[in-house]
């Protein structure tokens, strides 16, 4: 097998991982990675704007805008307008937000982090700097992305 035969083979585990916990996040509390993380966020600073929210978890604001949009419709969080200044709107979890955050299943990055965090920082900075290479190298380096593992829906096969 040639070298960028085996590095394609641990990108592709790599998805699949991350494709398994997303189904097992969905199917447990009918989540994404990023709504998740969205939740999370406004839970840690109750009555944060939009535009915190996409500078904390690296997403545009736009996408995080779609992302609580959805959210509100399924009554997981409120936008509250400020009474000082009518711009500025925060956000706040509903009861049912609060616990979907508290029953979740614990992140995929957490375990990612704990093992992160125990390799020798020289081995931390190879990573990171291969990682960076790799995104550079299929044109990915500019998308938007948040420091989650989390893919797209995954489709079941059709049987025909």
């Amino acid at each position: 097998m040639e070298k960028y035969e085996a590095l394609l083979v641990s990108m592709r585990q790599v998805i699949r991982a991350i494709d398994l916990y997303s189904k097992k996040l969905s199917r447990e509390t009918g989540l994404t990675s990023p709504q998740l993380l969205i939740l999370q966020t406004i839970a840690s600073q109750d009555g944060l704007m939009v535009k915190e929210i996409a500078n904390a978890i690296n997403l545009s604001s736009a996408t995080v805008t779609n992302i609580l949009d959805r959210l509100q419709t399924r009554g997981l969080v409120e936008r509250e307008r400020s009474k000082q200044d009518k711009r500025k709107v925060g956000l706040h979890l509903t009861a049912q937000g609060v616990a979907i955050i508290q029953n979740a299943p614990k992140p995929l990055q957490s375990h990612f982090i704990n093992r992160f965090d125990k390799l020798e920082e020289w081995e931390q900075t190879l990573l990171l700097s291969s990682m960076q290479r790799i995104a550079f190298m299929m044109n990915a380096d500019e998308l938007d992305a948040a420091p989650v593992l989390e893919v797209g829906a995954i489709q079941e096969p059709t049987t025909e």
